[in-house]
């Protein structure tokens, strides 16, 4: 689909949707309408329709129709569109203490995590990230990651020596993987399938979903549940936009937004249980793969070995920032 048939699609639903409401919201983020992200995107929209009684319509453009993984912020920036849910690695470019999030075993579970994320610290990125000209409204939830390859079940951390596992671009993550021996090599997520079966890389690691949807269970001989690190993703709006938005429909946009965060997060973790089920399925069927759970004695040497990279970073994400998390019950 060519840019200009984009824009021409997205003004003709807007032309339909103006005629219903008042006001219109953009919404434009890049994944499949059915999963966790995209369906709390469709939730947010009839929310504020029912309770603005129709007076705001917020109009969902999914799989990248309007906008690109790397266009949406400079979209909202310019008004195109209005909001946008990027993932935290969109954001390290002008707040690098967003970093944080990539740091490896930072959140002890997904209770301190939705604590932290909601919380203090939460608080202050978000601040941070409004102060940059966007309003920073919720986080939403991609999953734990996970560790998987090729080449040898990752037990502990001598495993992944030598080893050369695909990263995002991220210092962090680069320093991560190092620290235990490993190789990272930093390649498009769009590279991954086809790096790991031509063995350009042995491993990498991904949240559940990724790995499954995008079948590098097909790829890897081994998974390693190791919840080592996170994805996620943080809510925005054009600042412009919201300036001029009318005041007393500002609440209930507002309440819709934390309605659809409680709503996408449930069905990020009912999707986590899902997939995994799917995975070990296919693992028992096909015999080609085999799922690891890391005693807590393993877990732990894990643990202790990434942990070690934390004072590289602390003039860069914030030592106190680092500590605050930790801190957190």
């Amino acid at each position: 689909m060519t840019k200009l048939f984009k824009v021409a699609a997205a003004t003709a639903l807007l032309v339909s949707s103006v005629i219903a409401a008042d006001y219109t919201i953009k919404l434009t983020h890049v994944v499949s309408p059915n999963t966790p992200k995209g369906m709390g995107a469709d939730f947010f929209a009839k929310r504020v329709g029912e309770l603005t009684s129709g007076k705001v319509e917020v109009v969902v453009f999914p799989n990248s129709q309007l906008y690109g993984d790397g266009e949406e912020m400079k979209a909202l920036k310019l008004g195109n569109a209005h909001i946008a849910m990027p993932s935290f690695s969109k954001f390290t470019s002008i707040v690098p203490e967003m970093q944080l999030f990539d740091l490896p075993f930072i959140f002890r579970d997904k209770d301190h995590l939705y604590k932290v994320l909601d919380g203090e610290v939460g608080k202050i990125l978000k601040d941070k990230v409004s102060a940059k000209g966007f309003v920073a409204l919720d986080y939403w939830d991609a999953g734990f990651k996970h560790l998987s390859s090729n080449k040898k079940a990752l037990l502990v951390p001598e495993d992944a020596a030598g080893q050369k596992f695909r990263i995002m671009s991220s210092h962090v993550l680069e320093a991560q993987f190092k620290t235990i021996g490993a190789n990272p090599q930093v390649l498009p997520f769009s590279e991954v399938y086809s790096a790991l079966q031509q063995g350009v890389v042995d491993g990498a690691e991904n949240p559940l979903s990724n790995f499954y949807t995008k079948k590098f269970n097909e790829v890897q001989t081994d998974l390693t549940l190791s919840d080592h690190g996170y994805l996620g993703y943080l809510v925005i709006m054009s600042e412009s936009f919201w300036k001029k938005f009318p005041a007393d429909l500002k609440p209930m946009v507002l309440q819709a937004m934390k309605e659809a965060t409680e709503y996408e997060r449930k069905l990020a973790a009912q999707d986590d249980e899902d997939t995994l089920k799917k995975i070990k399925e296919y693992g028992a069927q096909s015999g080609k793969l085999k799922v690891h759970t890391l005693t807590a004695e393993q877990k732990k040497a894990w643990q202790v070995a990434m942990e070690k990279i934390y004072p590289q970073f602390y003039s860069v994400i914030g030592e106190d920032l680092i500590k605050k998390v930790q801190a957190v019950k």
